[in-house]
């Protein structure tokens, strides 16, 4: 559909004023929540795989479900009403939006580092500990850089699948144009409309975007091995 389009009418498609304001939503949302699951995400790898606790294994497999978001993020819900009162609104608003993408993308980064984690094994921090260097000193210096390719192509893959995420979005954010409508809704409504020339246009976006950073993401990938092995 979108090759049946001139380039007039492809660039009219991708660079409608409602559209433009969808893809800086959808980018916005997509890289705070990126920030925010490469974080905590490395945090539960970490905990998932060098500790033994109670509700270790439920809350692993946590990792990979849905979550409740519209019920609980709502303002009568019990997420939602505890902000209700400062005026703070969650569901139907961009925080809720970025919620739902950090839920939708935490298992790329969990499930990515976690089995590098575990093949770490202690020795060589045992051995920086002997030698006189701290817990922050052996984190930052010699774990932190071996997991860092995994760290990159887990972030990486949250990003984009953030980029092109539709259902929990559309269910929590209220889709309002200019401000919570992201790029994957505006290829519904396209499609809704029967403008499938249109939508095939918006959506090639996603997808050059997508690939652009798959690609870079493998050349990032490339050059830190090449540095881990110099």
């Amino acid at each position: 559909h979108a090759a049946d389009l001139g380039w007039a009418q492809y660039w009219a498609a991708i660079s409608d004023p409602r559209v433009v304001a969808s893809y800086r939503v959808t980018l916005l949302g997509a890289f705070i929540s990126t920030v925010v699951v490469t974080l905590v995400g490395l945090l539960l790898a970490w905990v998932l795989s060098r500790y033994e606790f109670p509700g270790r294994r439920f809350l692993d497999a946590l990792i990979d479900l849905p979550f409740a978001l519209p019920t609980l993020l709502s303002p009568g819900g019990w997420i939602g009403q505890l902000f209700a009162p400062w005026g703070i609104k969650i569901a139907y608003a961009f925080p809720g939006l970025v919620i739902a993408m950090i839920f939708t993308s935490i298992p790329f980064i969990v499930r990515t580092v976690q089995p590098v984690i575990e093949d770490l094994g202690h020795d060589v921090e045992e051995a920086a500990g002997t030698l006189g260097a701290r817990p922050g000193q052996v984190f930052w210096r010699i774990t932190l850089p071996t997991l860092v390719p995994a760290l990159t192509a887990g972030a990486s893959q949250a990003f984009i699948r953030s980029l092109g995420e539709f259902g929990a979005v559309v269910m929590i954010a209220g889709n309002i144009p200019f401000q919570t409508e992201i790029t994957s809704l505006m290829i519904f409504v396209r499609l809704q409309e029967f403008d499938y020339a249109a939508a095939a246009a918006i959506a090639s976006v996603v997808l050059i975007t997508s690939l652009v950073l798959l690609f870079g993401l493998q050349l990032l990938q490339n050059r830190l091995l090449r540095w881990q092995r110099g």
